[in-house]
């Protein structure tokens, strides 16, 4: 079986690699040049777009035994991960840059590539695990460690990429990875976790949409839920729903408890606060939905659970499905969910599917986010 291995220049990616090689698969490793200027990204071991990391992912190949290649992807890339930051941010939603990637990136342009260059799949080093149904499907279900899962991240996946996927690592510890890195002689055994968005240089992500944005907003006014003026700013991209710090409200609360963002209203750059208890909503409303087995008919109500960020505790939930939508009632209430971030539904272990939250909806509130 040929497979392609994308490495990052990670200990986990180069284990995963190791791995399948030593299981007897014809490996081919790829590092993907993800930056149009590796420069302008991070340097050091904070991401996974720079000459360094190139580098590690070669030395490891060549310890492996592996063949390997670079993949310029940095158009794509900037296209389908940064743009899309980008405008969705000047739309007051949230994103995720990484589940973006993986929906775009690494299991659709490298694993269309990778099978029209006669690779039957793509080995990464994602905590996930695949297992095959008994309705023959492949599922994925969460990783043995929880505290490393990504099955969030990968619930954008269809069936038939989960079916040219392979996830060597879905059953281990990080600290067995980096043990097993080190006695196979890599390099990047100790090599930090990359952390925040690969694609800030200094990982000031207000600071960088305020220099990608400046045209876009030029500001607003800061009102509590009554429409009250409390204060100005000079962006609404600069916040983000259940942010605290940062707000530069001269005015305290009546009450002197801290406030909030509750809502981003991009076209009049209004941004409404108020109290922590504003938080929390019972309801989304989510479209685009990507099923990673059979797709879920319209009607179909669902008893799950649902994760709404990376790492992010498990809710309760019932999921109501309709025509390129679905419809999310929360058992156990949540609090600062934001429009453009992903819920993500699970029966048990195994990841059902995943969609682009459009609305959240609070009992007995007149304010609700919405940006469709």
């Amino acid at each position: 079986m040929r497979v392609l291995a994308a490495m990052s220049g990670g200990v986990d990616s180069a284990v995963a690699a190791a791995r399948v090689a030593e299981q007897g698969y014809d490996v081919t490793g790829i590092h993907l040049a993800l930056s149009r200027n590796p420069r302008s990204y991070r340097t050091g071991a904070r991401g996974c777009c720079t000459i360094e990391d190139a580098n590690d992912a070669r030395r490891a190949a060549d310890v492996i035994g592996i063949p390997f290649y670079v993949w310029d992807l940095s158009e794509r890339f900037h296209e389908d991960v940064v743009e899309d930051f980008l405008s969705e941010y000047a739309e007051g939603r949230t994103p995720n840059p990484c589940l973006r990637c993986n929906e775009k990136i690494k299991f659709t342009a490298v694993l269309d590539r990778a099978i029209a260059l006669g690779f039957d799949a793509v080995v990464t080093g994602h905590y996930a695990q695949l297992r095959t149904g008994d309705d023959g499907l492949i599922e994925m279900h969460r990783a043995e460690d929880m505290s490393k899962d990504q099955s969030y991240v990968l619930g954008v996946l269809t069936q038939d990429q989960l079916a040219h996927s392979l996830f060597p690592l879905g059953d281990t510890s990080k600290s067995v990875v980096r043990e097993e890195a080190a006695r196979r002689g890599l390099a990047v055994a100790a090599k930090p976790d990359s952390h925040d968005i690969c694609f800030i240089s200094d990982g000031d992500t207000g600071g960088w949409l305020a220099d990608q944005l400046s045209d876009v907003n030029h500001g607003g006014s800061i009102v509590d839920a009554d429409g009250e003026e409390l204060g100005k700013h000079e962006g609404s991209w600069r916040y983000t729903i259940g942010q605290r710090r940062g707000l530069r409200i001269g005015t305290p609360a009546e009450d002197g408890r801290p406030r909030y963002v509750l809502d981003i209203e991009p076209v009049s750059g209004t941004v409404t606060v108020g109290p922590r208890e504003s938080l929390s909503v019972d309801g989304l409303s989510a479209i685009r939905p990507r099923w990673c087995g059979t797709a879920l008919s319209p009607g179909v109500l669902l008893e799950c659970t649902v994760q709404l960020r990376a790492h992010g505790e498990e809710h309760r939930a019932v999921v109501t499905t309709a025509r390129d939508a679905v419809s999310v009632t929360l058992i156990d209430p949540a609090s600062g969910i934001a429009p453009g971030q992903a819920v993500v539904v699970y029966d048990g272990s195994r990841v059902v599917g995943s969609a682009t939250i459009s609305a959240t909806h609070r009992a007995g509130s007149p304010l609700a986010q919405a940006r469709g």
